[in-house]
C-alpha cells in the first residue's frame, strides 16, 4: 500500500517537472514566433508604404509590380 502511493506520488512529480519543461520550451517557441510576426508585420507596412508611393509617383511602375507578382489583368 504504501508502495503503491509512493510510486504514484513519484511519477506526479515527474509529471510536474515534464510539464514545466514541455510548457517553457512552447513558451520560449511562442515568444519567438511573435517576435518574428512583429517583424515581418513591420516589413510588410514599409513595403506597402513604398508601393504606394511608386503607385502615386509612378503608376506603370506599379502597374508593372503588380502584374509580376499576380500576373496580367485580364
Amino acid at each position: 500500500m504504501l508502495r503503491t502511493i509512493l510510486s504514484i506520488g513519484l511519477f506526479a512529480v515527474l509529471g510536474l517537472f515534464v510539464l514545466k519543461f514541455i510548457f517553457g520550451i512552447f513558451g520560449f517557441a511562442i515568444g519567438l514566433f511573435g517576435a518574428l510576426f512583429v517583424i515581418a508585420l513591420k516589413i510588410a507596412l514599409v513595403l506597402l508604404a513604398v508601393y504606394f508611393v511608386i503607385r502615386i509617383v509612378s503608376p506603370d511602375t506599379a502597374r508593372r509590380i503588380r502584374e509580376r507578382w499576380s500576373g496580367p489583368a485580364a
